[in-house]
């Protein structure tokens, strides 16, 4: 029994135990840590199983050890809050299911700026080009003969967007609101790119559209009857009561 303990067979068992543990985890950062200390036990009993050390499995194990390595450096860097690039911190939770590192990469396709006059965004019926988040600022929203205007925090074009479908509301921006804007094309080739930022990006919109069912008529939204003047008198087609 003593001779097993100290033997380079217990190692195979523990490095063993190791990569069995992780292959059942399901947190990520766990997992790849329980791999690389498997793989560490391993390059240990590589060197000591034989009189003289087995090269070729170290050097293999060494690659798979500094593969695990760079995955999970990548990993803790999404994860890390210091992926948010600063000019956007301000407005990080306000996304709250993207990870850091997913959102430095949507931030890096978007415009910011601020609206110098009111700005239809949308057009119900047809199909548009460009998503957008309010930052700040009111939005005009009008749906056949209903209009209301809803508080800033929200995204805009983002049924178009996911399913292709022609928008199903107009917007509208007021003077002064500040905005994000992204383009189609950019998000999709981003989409298409990495299946995990279109997962995160899908993620914060659901949340968004669940968010306007239960407000769109609610404590967060004004009824057309309270729309500022300046707004009804550029969009005259809105219908008042």
């Amino acid at each position: 029994m003593t001779d097993f303990v100290y033997s380079p067979g217990l190692l195979v068992y523990l490095a063993g135990a190791f990569y069995i543990l992780g292959l059942v985890i399901i947190h990520q950062v766990v997992l790849r840590l329980l791999i690389l200390s498997g793989t560490g036990v391993y390059l240990l009993y590589y060197f000591t199983v034989a009189n003289t050390p087995l090269w070729e499995a170290i050097y293999v194990s060494f690659l798979i050890g500094m593969a695990n390595i760079i995955g999970l450096t990548s990993l803790l860097a999404r994860k890390s809050r210091f992926a948010i690039p600063r000019a956007h911190a301000d407005i990080y939770g306000d996304f709250p299911p993207l990870p850091p590192g997913d959102f430095r990469a949507l931030m890096k396709l978007a415009k910011r700026y601020t609206v110098e006059a009111d700005k239809q965004v949308t057009t119900e019926g047809e199909a548009g080009d460009k998503l957008y988040f309010v930052i700040s600022g009111s939005t005009l929203v009008r749906k056949s003969d209903q209009a209301f205007v809803l508080a800033p925090k929200l995204f805009l074009g983002e049924v178009a967007f996911l399913v292709g479908a022609p928008s199903s509301a107009s917007t509208w921006l007021e003077e002064g609101a500040e905005v994000l804007e992204w383009n189609f094309s950019d998000l999709r080739r981003k989409c298409a790119r990495s299946t995990r930022f279109k997962l995160a990006l899908e993620a914060a919109i659901s949340a968004d559209l669940a968010h306007k069912v239960a407000h769109s008529m609610g404590k967060d939204s004004v009824r057309v009857d309270h729309i500022p003047k300046p707004m009804i008198e550029a969009l005259p087609s809105v219908r008042q009561g």
